[in-house]
């Protein structure tokens, strides 16, 4: 189920800054702690709030990856998994797919899901925060993030990251949240979000951390369309483009790491 998915070229300007109204707690400790206490329930609570949709969701992404043989893959804030499973499944045997994310009891999960004698057996998960990847430079073909970057403390230093440790050429890709802008979609998206997502996450992933208030206080703040695509652009990435899914709730941004000879030229 999709609509509006026609690709949106974004001119260069620069980014605004992060909404400094009010404050959302996205300090490390803070995150993670939530993380942990939600682990357990995290794939079923985000299966049933979307209507399952979210599966969909990745596999939109992960069919725009152009993924080579050969050279490796890399999911940010990976979670549980489910994207990282999902690049495996579809990539060339010989791609290496690695998952990283800075919440241990989620990896737990993600670990506990690859399967013996399938692409997944081999993706390694491993513990590594998104603003500062345990990677060389120019390493990975495709760099993916799925309904992460937002948990982000500082979204550019992660976009910056990503980008770094991308190979010249390679995609950096978000699939995130994002605001609906049909009217009647847009009121029931916010009353629901709001409202009823709080209340039934609470109760399904009992914790202290109000993670199901979190989300949509998260997802509010964060910016979405042409001003992700702008600190996209800013993050050093060049042919950037988005693409809403299902009414615009989610969107796929994607962008190129250019070659050096391309970045060069680009400064002069």
């Amino acid at each position: 189920m999709t609509a509006n998915v026609t690709e949106h070229e974004p001119t260069r300007s620069v980014p605004p800054p992060e909404s400094a109204a009010g404050e959302l707690d996205k300090s490390n400790a803070r995150v993670r702690e939530m993380f942990r206490q939600i682990a357990p329930r995290y794939d079923l609570m985000n299966h049933l709030l979307s209507l399952n949709i979210d599966k969909y969701w990745r596999n939109q992404a992960v069919k725009r990856l152009r993924l080579a043989p050969g050279v490796p893959a890399l999911d940010v804030c990976t979670g549980t998994g489910d994207l990282a499973i999902a690049i495996a499944d579809a990539a060339p045997k010989d791609v290496a797919v690695v998952g990283s994310d800075f919440c241990y009891a989620m990896l737990e999960i993600a670990r506990r899901k690859r399967v013996a004698g399938t692409r997944s057996e081999s993706i390694e998960f491993l513990e590594a925060d998104s603003q500062q990847l345990p990677f060389p430079s120019d390493q990975f073909q495709c760099v993916t993030v799925a309904f992460g970057l937002r948990n982000v403390a500082d979204t550019d230093r992660g976009l910056q990251e990503m980008t770094r440790v991308c190979r010249p050429g390679g995609q950096v890709m978000v699939l995130e949240f994002s605001k609906p802008t049909m009217m009647g979609l847009r009121q029931t998206y916010n009353f629901y979000f709001r409202h009823i997502l709080p209340k039934v996450g609470q109760w399904f992933a009992r914790n202290n951390k109000s993670a199901y208030s979190y989300l949509p206080d998260s997802v509010s703040r964060f910016p979405d369309g042409q001003a992700l695509a702008d600190r996209m652009l800013a993050a050093g990435l060049s042919d950037v483009k988005f693409t809403p899914l299902t009414f615009g709730v989610c969107t796929i941004y994607e962008g190129t790491k250019p070659l050096a000879d391309e970045a060069s030229g680009a400064s002069q």
